[in-house]
C-alpha cells in the first residue's frame, strides 16, 4: 500500500516512460506520504481504442488516468502534494497536457489491507510493524527499499 494504477491508451507510454513514471510515483509517495518505498506499487494498464469515454465521447489520445489507493491518515496537504507532483512529473515524462492527466486518491484503512502476508499498520507505525516481520522478509524488504 499504496497502489497506483495508471491507465493510458495502448501505445501511449513506452516501457522506459512507464519505468520513469513508476520511479517518480514511488519517490513522491515516499517523500510526501512518508511511507517506505517497498510499500509502493505502480501498475500500468492499457486502454484499447473506443474503451474510454468522457461525456459520452471517446477520450483524447493523451489522456492518462491514475487512481491511488493509499492508507487513511494522510493530511489533505500531503495528498494535494502527491497529486500535484504526480501530474507535473507524468506530464514531463509523457508529454501529455496537464488537462489530460487525472489523479484520484482514495483512502483505505491500513487494517483493511494485507501486504507481504501481514495486515498493514497505520501511517507512522511502520517501524514497529517492520520489527514484527520474519527476519527473512525484513531482509527482502530492506533490499528493495
Amino acid at each position: 500500500m499504496p497502489t497506483y494504477v495508471c491507465w493510458a491508451r495502448t501505445g501511449l507510454l513506452s516501457g522506459d516512460q512507464r519505468r520513469r513514471i513508476a520511479q517518480r510515483i514511488t519517490e513522491i509517495h515516499h517523500e510526501a506520504g512518508r511511507a517506505p518505498r517497498y510499500f509502493v506499487q505502480v501498475i500500468f494498464s492499457d486502454i484499447a481504442e473506443q474503451s474510454h469515454f468522457i461525456a459520452g465521447e471517446e477520450a483524447e489520445r493523451d489522456h492518462i488516468w491514475i487512481r491511488a489507493d493509499i492508507r487513511t491518515g494522510r493530511t489533505q496537504e500531503q495528498k494535494a502534494q502527491i497529486m500535484t507532483r504526480i501530474v507535473d512529473d507524468v506530464c514531463a515524462i509523457s508529454g501529455a497536457s496537464r488537462e489530460s492527466v487525472w489523479v484520484y486518491v482514495s483512502d483505505i484503512p491500513g487494517a483493511s489491507v494485507t501486504e507481504f502476508g501481514h495486515i498493514l499498520p497505520q501511517p507512522g507505525e511502520e517501524e514497529a510493524w517492520f520489527a514484527r516481520l520474519p527476519a527473512e522478509l525484513q531482509e527482502r524488504l530492506r533490499a528493495i527499499a
